[in-house]
């Protein structure tokens, strides 16, 4: 547990010094050099320039003139792990710490839109469609409700719940199934994403005693239950460019399916579905020493990504499995060996020839901080 506690102060003492903010692996295109030319009118181009930057061993955002910046879905990451911190704490400065970023986050919310909601502060450019800066999106927006939930401040995770029914599009809608898109002005059929949307209508529908929600929530959840293949893994979305199988979207899946079938009185109904997901996703992204593969059928990257959101799950799904905690405590420990940085903050990923040592805010340390605060918190 020493290991543990010491990593988790040395980083986030880390993050406080560069005030929570930083650099993101898709934000290349807040480049200024990008943006002031003609090749940030063309979708393939934003698309390859995405990727050139993500992928180049070495970092090109400063002779790109990519400024860093705060990120709605890692202050919300952050907010999760203090208010975890408090759970352990209890005292007044771990309170004092959590409603900081809670507030932070609310001084981060979108206006003109039904409810509250939240974006990501780059332009996004997917494979599938395009995210101006700004622009509400699910998975930001789900996380935020998700600290805002854990904090018990239901008036606020209830308006997010406006945005969700009144201007997120359906895919997919009928009696039985739903599927929520990505962000307005989208048509996409991503898993992880929908079942995010899923898992807030049902836990403000068991705070708020509103169960006119658990209808959406449950269809949403059922479309994502009859996608999943024979062998219980999920791919990313029903596309067929979309029909790769990782660690950490698979993680969302199963964190927010337990989440569901704990908030719902019909939550049965997806007992076993979660039950055969965790089952394959533990015998197949993980080595024996704890490495975290980042796809089922490859041992590289070794993402940081997927070793901290592969703890928060362990961890939700304790009730699954008697190894849970300690699968938990052997993926944070091959990430503390492999991944972290003397200076306190852990490493992108693990290549095969060669490690990208890049400090991502989002989504490295966010994630890994608000690992570590469930990790103590459970181990206490």
């Amino acid at each position: 547990m020493t290991t543990f506690q010491s990593a988790y102060d040395q980083l986030f003492s880390w993050c406080q010094e560069h005030d929570f903010a930083g650099h993101d692996p898709f934000d290349a295109l807040n480049s200024r050099f990008f943006q002031a030319t003609p090749l940030a009118q063309s979708r393939n181009a934003r698309l390859i320039w995405t990727q050139l930057v993500k992928r180049s061993p070495s970092d090109l955002r400063a002779l790109a003139r990519v400024p860093a910046g705060r990120n709605a879905k890692g202050i919300a990451l952050f907010a999760l792990a203090q208010i975890a911190n408090h759970r352990r704490l209890k005292t007044e400065e771990s309170a004092k710490q959590a409603n900081s970023f809670l507030a932070g986050l609310l001084e981060m919310k979108l206006k003109g839109f039904s409810g509250v909601c939240w974006g990501y502060n780059f332009d996004w450019q997917s494979r599938n469609f395009f995210a101006p800066r700004d622009t509400p999106t699910i998975v930001p927006t789900a996380f935020a409700a998700r600290a805002f939930i854990e904090s018990g401040q239901v008036e606020t995770a209830r308006s997010v719940c406006e945005f969700i029914l009144k201007d997120v599009p359906r895919s997919i809608d009928n009696d039985r199934e739903l599927c929520f898109s990505y962000a307005p002005g989208s048509n996409t059929r991503i898993f992880n994403a929908s079942l995010l949307a899923a898992e807030v209508l049902a836990s403000v529908a068991k705070l708020s005693g509103e169960h006119d929600l658990y209808d959406p929530a449950g269809r949403a959840t059922r479309y994502v239950v009859r996608n999943q293949q024979p062998d219980g893994s999920w791919t990313y979305g029903a596309e067929p460019k979309q029909s790769w199988i990782d660690n950490f979207h698979t993680a969302y899946v199963l964190f927010s399916l337990k989440r569901i079938i704990a908030a719902t009185p019909f939550g049965a109904e997806f007992q076993a579905a979660l039950e055969r997901g965790y089952d394959y996703w533990k015998n197949n992204f993980f080595l024996a020493d704890g490495w975290p593969k980042y796809y089922h059928d490859d041992l590289y990257p070794a993402d940081a990504h997927a070793a901290a959101s592969a703890i928060v799950t362990f961890l939700e799904c304790r009730e699954l499995d008697k190894d849970a905690l300690k699968l938990a405590q052997n993926v944070a420990t091959w990430t503390i060996k492999n991944l972290r940085d003397s200076r306190g903050f852990f490493y992108y990923q693990r290549r095969r020839f060669y490690t990208v040592r890049k400090p991502y805010m989002r989504w490295t340390q966010a994630w890994m901080l608000y690992a570590l605060a469930r990790l103590l918190e459970e181990l206490n």
